[in-house]
């Protein structure tokens, strides 16, 4: 049961040091051994606050792959997936890792 509730405090202090970096503009880069990687988010499946400061929560994003959403990835996978470690303008095209050859 506190392995439950421990997981989910440090996932929040992450989600809340993610957040509250971006509210003051700077990048959190390699938080943790964490990128944020932005254009791979599915529509409801971003991690926290996009960059446009629309919406402050996880899980709010309205469109797939919007360069303004961003996914919590391992560092160093971001470009692998497609993404980009900078938001941008558009819809992101991430590699479908799931296929073979």
């Amino acid at each position: 049961m506190h392995g439950k509730l421990g997981a989910a405090a440090v996932t929040a202090a992450l989600l809340g040091a993610i957040s509250t970096a971006n509210a003051q503009g700077t990048h959190p880069v390699s938080v943790l051994g964490w990128d944020t990687c932005y254009g791979i988010a599915k529509a409801g499946q971003n991690s926290c606050a996009n960059q446009a400061g629309t919406h402050s929560c996880a899980g709010q994003a309205a469109r797939n792959y919007d360069g303004g959403e961003f996914r919590l990835v391992r560092s160093g996978v971001c470009e692998q997936l497609g993404g980009k470690l900078q938001a941008f303008q558009g819809t992101g095209h991430p590699k479908n890792m799931m296929k073979r050859g």
